[in-house]
């Protein structure tokens, strides 16, 4: 294993284990010898991770540290490009921009080698022909945000129009449709908004009553979705 990519092991390891771990036990992990382990921990520790412990106690990665792009695998990085682009590509204008602003970023910090690289990588997200909006997307994005209660006038499938007071919680970008998923105060339940049946939505000043992730958590946990990752 490249010595780059053994440092990049290393700091997933660490960054499993909440408590000191031995050296012995990552060296098993890594399939290496406790003397490499060692040694790894120095070189982390000169690049600035703030790793904690000594030979027979333990290690242990503090909190809040970010690993520099430069220590992104390959494939890590590719996946960070191509969602970017994803995003540059199907987001709202404001999402647009900031995903390729964002891209600019990644890719001004990589090392030469990686920049060439990323600039020719072969993954594109290709355009979608989406269905016309009269709501902004960005506007539903901030309310899910700032947890803020939204009015909206709505057309079902049907062609029955109503008006509706939702708590949003998550917008989903499908591949010809965004769906907003919120608690409506009508139903009093979980209901789903297509965006394109949306013709009109006012922010309210009011924030709804619960927390976006425990709203999130439950609507996952009635739709047998797994946590997120």
């Amino acid at each position: 294993m490249p010595r780059s990519s053994r440092l990049l092991a290393l700091m997933q390891c660490l960054r499993r284990h909440r408590q000191p771990v031995a050296a012995a036990r990552l060296a098993e992990e890594l399939s290496v010898s406790a003397r490499t382990i060692y040694r790894d921990i120095g070189a982390l520790r000169a690049e600035g991770a703030p790793i904690e412990g000594e030979a027979g106690i333990g290690y242990v990665l503090l909190p809040g540290y970010f690993l520099p792009p430069l220590m992104f695998s390959d494939d890590e990085i590719e996946a960070l490009v191509l969602g970017l682009r994803w995003a540059s590509e199907q987001g709202d204008a404001i999402l647009a921009t900031a995903g390729g602003d964002a891209l600019a970023k990644i890719t001004a910090l990589l090392p030469a080698d990686l920049r060439e690289a990323t600039e020719s990588m072969g993954l594109i997200a290709g355009p979608v022909r989406n269905r016309p909006l009269a709501v902004d997307l960005g506007a539903l994005r901030q309310a899910i945000r700032f947890e803020r209660k939204l009015h909206l006038a709505y057309e079902d499938e049907a062609g029955r129009r109503s008006e509706r007071t939702v708590w949003p919680f998550a917008l989903a970008f499908f591949q010809e449709v965004r769906v907003l998923a919120a608690w409506c105060e009508l139903r009093q339940d979980f209901r789903h908004f297509r965006a394109d049946r949306i013709s009109a939505a006012r922010m309210e000043e009011r924030r709804y009553p619960r927390r976006r992730g425990a709203l999130l958590k439950e609507w996952r946990q009635r739709q047998g979705i797994p946590e997120a990752g």
